[in-house]
């Protein structure tokens, strides 16, 4: 069946659509956004939220219709992504370019690697060549970057703020690092004016993208939601404005092109913003990080060895640009029109979702001297979590308060709203406070402490750990108190409570008191010095502990309420002072991490430690390999001297044996032999026979004593 005839029968006809490098960043997001989509589906008008949706879907893709995709890997070694229909090998140019020709339409990305750069031109002129063979229409689309638009010059000099549109393309200037890039959107207009009927080229100068995860802006993201930095750095003034696409709408840019072929053969995509670098900047701040931001130099930026040079090149641009066209005559429906600035909050949580950044909220409770702070501090380490303790938190809080504090009197207290004052009186209670209970603060502050602190941006982008609290039912209700008033489902017997800071794994380390008192006796007197863990402070401590956990209304209650069961931990089993076993026990229980993995620095650090260690331990075998050689060759050599000494001593009895055995041998031979032998010899010797020997016998059986 023709495609004449599908359509006529009112059949969706599928389109096959080549992409390079799928498992790229722009290369992934495009191929599955194209994958999804029903072909020619852009050119209807979307009236209905479902038609909408369909087009933006993640979920499974249509099975008529739809765009096939084919594609090339960045890395053979991957595998294929399952959106994908086939993979091409692009060491085999010839075959390779037989598959373009059988595809409707190619897209050619160049703005992630310099080599793909050469491969679109060679793709382009190897099509072009082709042009006469083409049984039906195809397409070429490269996509490149604004980044060619650099160092043009204003529309209107004495009006500098007019942007650039579509109709100004001829007369763009590149930045300096990227002059192929212009070279091969050159190429693309000038192959795709021989025959437009069979042959359409297109040129995208795409802005600089963002979402699904983040690229060019990956560096401000990560740095922000690690929370590492003091204040997240921005280059230069910031004043330069960044023409700026998410990904998925530059996908919709492309779909529209494929579906409705424009007469316009250089389209600007770009988004309604005008955002600066330092809006941006102060955006990802305020919504992923601690909200203060740094300006740098431009030369304390390409310092870093985080910031490859394109992504400092692209981030230091300063154009105003106006996709004219795609506005005015393509069917989008937008995932962030007006930019990144007013649509931070969808765009956070895109990266986060892309990213598998996940935070991770666990409690870990137990009697005093049960060893819960190595184990959390072991877990955070593990994990990259916060360690939530109740002195850093007291003590942080309070510090905040003290500077907070002394701006009251400061004369810039102006924009303060009021703050410093607020604090300087809630400073006051808690001294007061402190007076009146034996210098201890009360819960209530200690729990606005701990709200606090669970709800920073830190705890909320990796996760925390809490050490031994909240202590008591009446804590944890104030400290996981949700802060609106929701209603409770009238079926759910579950309390309300506050999911952003509620543990997900709550652990309870499990052991009697005569094991925890002697695990206490154990530790060197140095280790036990200054704390709570003297003889008095242990009981009294075990004492309270108990004391609030014998009746039903206890903190591990609580949390069985909300379903989130605790885990139970007996120490009692463990038998290493690292608590390896434990720790171990707990990993398994909490899984895998959900978040960024070790940097290339700790990768080459964990290398550098596992090869001293394998060193070190071979070193060690040796050592022990040649210690246990020379014990064998000492004991073999005082073994063969034992040996030599055992053999002369038996050689010797021997031969006192044999010199015994000889003697009645010997007295026979001289009295009854050696005589007649002897004189038998002094007879040979006078006589001198011809036959000596005959004459002796002869002479011997005549004179034969024991003969009568």
């Amino acid at each position: 069946m023709t495609e004449e005839e599908s359509e006529s029968q009112g059949h969706a006809v599928s389109k096959r659509i080549f992409i390079n490098n799928v498992d790229s960043y722009q290369g992934k997001t495009i191929s599955k956004f194209l994958s999804h989509c029903i072909v020619g589906s852009s050119l209807e008008e979307l009236e209905e939220e479902e038609d909408a949706a369909s087009i933006h879907s993640d979920g499974i893709p249509p099975k008529e219709g739809t765009y096939k995709i084919i594609g090339t890997l960045q890395d053979p070694t991957k595998e294929k992504p399952d959106w994908v229909q086939e993979i091409i090998d692009v060491s085999q140019k010839e075959q390779m370019l037989e598959h373009l020709s059988e595809c409707d339409i190619v897209v050619y990305d160049i703005t992630e690697s310099e080599e793909q750069i050469e491969e679109a031109s060679w793709a382009v002129s190897g099509l072009h060549a082709e042009l006469e063979r083409f049984e039906s229409p195809k397409m070429f689309i490269l996509i490149s970057t604004v980044m060619t638009w650099s160092k043009s010059k204003p529309v209107d000099p004495d009006d500098p703020e007019i942007p650039f549109t579509e109709e100004d393309y001829r007369r763009r200037k590149p930045h300096a690092n990227f002059k192929n890039h212009i070279s091969a959107e050159k190429l693309v207009i000038k192959l795709g004016k021989t025959n437009k009927a069979k042959f359409a080229t297109y040129v995208v100068a795409a802005g600089l993208t963002y979402g699904a995860g983040e690229n060019i802006f990956h560096y401000l993201f990560k740095t922000a939601w690690h929370g590492e930095a003091p204040a997240l750095k921005c280059f230069g003034n910031g004043m330069n404005v960044l023409p700026t696409i998410h990904i998925k709408d530059l996908a919709a840019v492309i779909q529209n092109i494929a579906d409705s072929r424009p007469k316009t053969r250089y389209l600007v995509a770009v988004d309604d913003s005008q955002n600066t670098l330092e809006e941006m900047i102060k955006s990802v701040s305020q919504n992923l990080g601690n909200g203060k931001v740094e300006h740098i130099t431009k030369e304390e930026a390409l310092l870093s060895k985080s910031l490859p040079q394109p992504e400092f090149d692209m981030l230091l641009v300063n154009l105003r640009m106006d996709g004219v066209y795609i506005k005015e005559n393509m069917n989008i429906r937008w995932i962030a029109e007006q930019g990144i600035v007013d649509n931070i909050p969808e765009v956070i949580k895109e990266y986060k979702k892309a990213r598998g950044l996940l935070p991770m909220r666990a409690c870990v409770l137990g009697p005093p001297a049960s060893g819960k702070s190595s184990i959390v501090a072991a877990l955070c380490k593990h994990y990259k979590l916060h360690h939530i303790k109740i002195k850093d938190v007291i003590s942080e809080a309070i510090e905040a308060l003290e500077k907070s504090a002394a701006r009251a009197d400061a004369d810039e207290n102006e924009d303060d709203d009021g703050k410093a004052q607020e604090d300087q009186e809630l400073l006051d209670s808690i001294n007061e406070s402190k007076e009146s209970n034996n210098g201890r603060i009360e819960d209530q502050y200690i729990i606005r402490f701990y709200r606090d602190k669970l709800h920073s941006m830190p705890c909320q982008n990796q996760g925390f750990i809490l050490d031994g609290f909240p202590k008591t039912e009446e804590q944890a209700k104030e400290l996981f108190a949700a802060d609106d008033e929701e209603e409770q489902e009238e079926n759910s017997k579950i309390p309300v409570y506050d999911k952003a800071t509620m543990p997900e794994v709550v652990l309870s380390l499990d052991a009697p008191d005569d094991f925890l008192k002697q695990r206490v006796m154990n530790l060197p007197e140095g280790v036990v010095a200054g704390t709570h863990n003297t003889e008095s402070g242990l009981n009294r401590r075990l004492a309270e502990f108990r004391s609030l956990n014998e009746e039903d209304n206890t903190v591990l209650n609580y949390f069985d309420e909300l379903e989130i069961h605790p885990e139970h931990i007996d120490i009692t089993k463990e038998t290493n002072e690292n608590n390896s076993s434990t720790i171990e026990q707990i990993i398994k229980i909490m899984g895998e991490p959900r978040n960024y993995g070790p940097t290339p620095e700790e990768l080459a650090e964990a290398e550098k430690a596992e090869t001293e260690k394998r060193l070190k331990k071979e070193q060690e075998e040796k050592q022990e390999r040649e210690m246990k050689e020379l014990a064998e060759a000492k004991q073999r050599e005082e073994q063969e001297k034992e040996w030599a000494r055992r053999l002369e001593e038996v050689k010797k009895q021997e031969l006192e044996l044999l010199e015994n055995q000889a003697i009645p041998l010997r007295n026979y031979l001289m009295k009854h032999v050696m005589p007649t032998l002897t004189q038998g010899l002094i007879e040979c010797c006078k006589v001198r026979p011809d036959d000596a020997i005959d004459y002796m016998a002869e002479y011997l059986f005549r004179n034969n004593p024991q003969v009568d």
